[in-house]
C-alpha cells in the first residue's frame, strides 16, 4: 500500500510541476507548452474580398449562382457610411453595405486596464474580426436578392438615445435586386441587450418570390490560453433547438469538417459564445417570426475565419407585398437570469463544464448570498461556510479518521524502523496494527473524494460568472477575477496549508513525508496566477477545515503530537 501512495504522491508532484511551468509561460504571455494553447491568429482578408464577404458556408457569385447560397463578391462601389449609434449600453457602428454590425462597445463593462470599454464587435483589426450580417437568399436558381454586400441607405432620424428616452430605432433600405427591396430596422432599447431587428421584405416585382433571410455572425478563431488546470470556459459558436438541445461547435472540428450543427426545426437559435460574453441571434417579437422553419449552418471561411448562421425559410411573397420578420441580435454580459428570460436555452452560453447540474445551484445560492451581503466577496465565503456546514459530518468522519492515523503514528514509525530489513514483514505487521486500532488508512480519503465534484462545481461558477469580473471585495481586492496585486491572499493560502499538514498524520515513508510538506508550496506557486475570488474560497475552505481538524484533534487528545 505504501508503494501505491508513494506512486499516486509522485504523479500528483509531477502533475503540479508541470501545471507550474506551464502558468509560467501564460503569465509572461507566451503559450503553454503542455496543455491547450492559443491558436495563432491569421492575417484576415480585408473587406470586399471573397473570404471576407462570405458567410454562410455555401458560396455563389454576387448575381445569380447557386440557389440558397450568400454571395462571396462584392457587389458595385457605392458611397459608404458608417452610423454611429449611441445608447445607454452601446457605442455601435452599422455599415451601410448590408446594414451590419461591425463594432459594438458595452459602455458598462471595461477592459483589464479599466481604460477602455470592452468591445465585442469589431473590424478593424485583421485578428479581432467578429461582426453580425443578415440578407436575403434566393432558393432557387436565379437573380440574387439583397444581402450583406448590398449598399443600403440609412434613413434619416437620430443616432443616439436622449435621457428619459426608451427606445431608439436605425433603418436601413436597399434598392431593389432580384425584384425585392429590403428594409432592415435596428430598435435599441434601455436597459437591454437584446437589440430588436426588423426585417421588411418587399416585392416590387410582377411575380411572386420566394426567399430566405440569413441572420449569421462571423468571427476569427483565436482561442484564449487555458487558465487553472488548463481549462478555460468554451469559446466558439454554439446552436440550439429545443429537440437536439445545445451545440458546441468547435473551431478546430469545424476546421477539420466533423461538425454537423442540429437538423432544421421550427425553433432555435445560433450564438458566439466566449468568457464572460456571448452574441445571439434569435427569431423572436412574434408568433409567425418565431415559428418560421430555419436551417442551421457553420462554415471554415479560411483564414482562421468562421461563421455561424441560420437561415429562415419565408412564406412566398405576392407581387407587392410585404413580408414582416421579427429578429433579435443579442451581444452582452453572459447574466443567468436575463438569458434565462430571453430564450430558452440561451442562459447554456455560460459554460459550467461538466459539472453544470451542481453548478447551476450553486451559483443560484451564490446569487442568494449576494442579495443579502451586497459584495460577491462575502458571498463567496458564506457560500463555502454553508457548503461546510452540510458537509460537517462527512468531513468529521475524515478527520477523525486522520486523528487516529495521527495517534497511532510513533507505533508506526518504531515498527519500520524495527523491521527496515524485513519489507513483508513489515507491510503485515503495519496491517496487523491497522486492525487492532480499527483505522481505515483510506478513511480520511473517501468522504473528501466525495466532496470533489462539488468543489469543481464550485470553481467553474466562480470561473466563468461575469458577475466577478471587476467585483471587489475588501481593500486592495478590487477585482475578484484577477490575480491579488500584492500576492496577500496566495501567501495566506500557503501558510493555512502548511498549518493542515501539519495537523495530518506524517505519513510512515519519509519521502512521503517530504511530498506532503512540498506539494503545498508547489501548489501555493500556482495560486499567484488564480483570480483572487478562486484564492479567497480556498482560504476559507482551509481555514474552516483547521477549526473542525483542530477541534477532533483536541478532542482526541492528538494535537501535537
Amino acid at each position: 500500500m505504501n508503494d501505491i501512495r508513494r506512486t499516486i504522491l509522485w504523479v500528483i508532484f509531477g502533475f503540479s510541476l508541470v501545471l507550474l511551468w506551464d502558468q509560467w509561460q501564460v503569465f509572461n504571455g507566451n503559450k503553454p507548452t503542455f496543455l491547450p494553447s492559443t491558436k495563432p491568429a491569421a492575417t484576415a482578408p480585408a473587406a470586399g474580398t471573397p473570404a471576407a464577404n462570405n458567410g454562410v458556408p455555401t458560396a455563389a457569385a454576387a448575381a445569380g449562382g447557386t440557389a440558397g447560397a450568400v454571395p462571396t463578391q462584392a457587389a458595385p462601389a457605392a458611397p459608404r457610411e458608417q452610423v454611429v449609434v449611441t445608447t445607454d449600453l452601446f457605442k455601435a457602428t452599422i455599415d451601410s453595405e448590408g446594414a451590419t454590425v461591425n463594432h459594438l462597445e458595452l459602455l458598462k463593462y471595461d477592459e483589464a486596464d479599466r481604460t477602455k470599454r470592452v468591445v465585442l464587435f469589431e473590424n478593424g483589426s485583421p485578428a479581432t474580426r467578429y461582426v453580425a450580417q443578415t440578407g436575403l437568399l434566393n432558393p432557387v436558381a436565379g437573380d440574387a436578392f439583397p444581402n450583406h454586400l448590398t449598399a443600403m441607405t440609412p434613413k434619416a432620424g437620430p443616432r443616439a438615445m436622449a435621457d428619459g428616452q426608451n427606445s431608439l430605432e436605425v433603418s436601413f433600405e436597399s434598392a431593389p435586386v432580384g425584384g425585392l427591396k429590403y428594409i432592415k430596422t435596428y430598435v435599441f432599447k434601455r436597459d437591454d441587450y437584446v437589440i430588436g431587428v426588423r426585417h421588411e421584405v418587399v416585392n416590387v416585382s410582377d411575380q411572386p418570390r420566394d426567399a430566405q433571410l440569413y441572420m449569421q455572425l462571423l468571427r476569427h478563431g483565436t482561442v484564449a490560453a487555458g487558465t487553472m488546470f488548463g481549462t478555460n470556459t468554451f469559446t466558439g459558436p454554439a446552436a440550439y433547438t429545443n429537440e437536439k438541445k445545445f451545440h458546441k461547435l468547435d473551431f478546430k472540428d469545424i476546421a477539420k469538417g466533423k461538425v454537423e450543427p442540429p437538423p432544421p426545426a421550427n425553433d432555435g437559435w445560433i450564438a458566439m459564445v466566449q468568457h464572460y460574453f456571448a452574441s445571439a441571434w434569435l427569431l423572436k417579437g412574434d408568433p409567425a417570426s418565431e415559428q418560421l422553419r430555419r436551417e442551421f449552418r457553420v462554415k471554415d471561411l479560411g483564414d482562421n475565419l468562421f461563421t455561424v448562421a441560420m437561415v429562415a425559410t419565408l412564406p412566398k411573397i405576392a407581387p407587392g407585398a410585404t413580408q414582416v420578420v421579427n429578429s433579435a441580435l443579442f451581444a452582452g454580459p453572459e447574466e443567468e437570469k436575463k438569458l434565462e428570460a430571453i430564450a430558452p436555452g440561451l442562459d447554456l452560453v455560460k459554460d459550467y463544464g461538466i459539472f453544470a447540474i451542481i453548478s447551476k445551484p450553486l451559483y443560484w445560492l451564490l446569487t442568494q448570498l449576494h442579495g443579502i451581503l451586497g459584495n460577491w466577496g462575502w458571498a463567496i465565503v458564506a457560500l463555502v461556510v454553508l457548503l461546510k456546514a452540510a458537509f460537517y459530518w462527512l468531513n468529521a468522519k475524515a478527520y477523525a479518521s486522520m486523528a487516529k492515523m495521527k495517534a497511532i503514528n510513533p507505533k508506526i514509525m518504531e515498527m519500520r524502523e524495527r523491521l527496515k530489513d524485513k519489507p513483508q514483514e513489515m507491510q503485515q505487521e503495519m496491517m496487523r496494527i491497522y486492525k487492532t486500532e480499527k483505522v481505515n488508512p483510506m478513511g480520511g480519503c473517501f468522504p473528501i473524494v466525495i466532496q470533489i465534484p462539488v468543489f469543481i462545481a464550485l470553481y467553474w461558477v466562480l470561473l466563468s460568472s461575469v458577475e466577478m469580473r471587476h467585483a471587489p471585495w475588501i481593500g486592495w481586492i478590487t477585482d475578484l477575477s484577477a490575480p491579488d496585486p500584492w500576492y496577500i491572499l496566495p501567501i495566506v493560502m500557503t501558510a493555512t496549508s502548511l498549518f493542515q499538514t501539519w495537523l495530518n498524520p506524517t505519513p510512515p515513508d519519509p519521502m512521503q513525508a517530504k511530498l506532503m510538506w512540498i506539494m503545498p508550496l508547489a501548489f501555493s506557486v500556482m495560486f499567484i496566477f488564480f483570480p483572487a475570488g478562486l484564492v479567497l474560497y480556498w482560504i476559507t475552505n482551509n481555514v474552516l477545515s483547521i477549526a473542525q481538524q483542530w477541534f477532533i484533534n483536541k478532542r482526541l487528545g492528538v494535537l501535537g503530537k
